[in-house]
């Protein structure tokens, strides 16, 4: 199942820092969406990558992180 992991941030740079090493770590930008009005970084991810890029974004210290099962527009 995929899903979506979402992690709010207080400033847009921890944000940004996030965003920049998920591309970094290799996953598609085109399943990275970094909201900057609201300061938070999504990843659209199958759940056996999702360990991993929950660990990239709590290197970010997030105010918190949570995820749920994606769903398609």
């Amino acid at each position: 199942m995929t899903q979506t992991v979402t992690a709010a941030y207080g400033s847009i740079d921890k944000a940004a820092n996030a965003y920049d090493e998920l591309i970094s770590e290799g996953f598609p930008r085109e399943k990275l969406f970094l909201d900057k009005n609201t300061n938070e970084v999504k990843v659209i991810v199958p759940e056996t990558s999702q360990p991993e890029a929950e660990e990239i974004l709590n290197r970010h210290e997030p105010d918190g992180i949570r995820a749920r099962p994606y769903e398609a527009p």
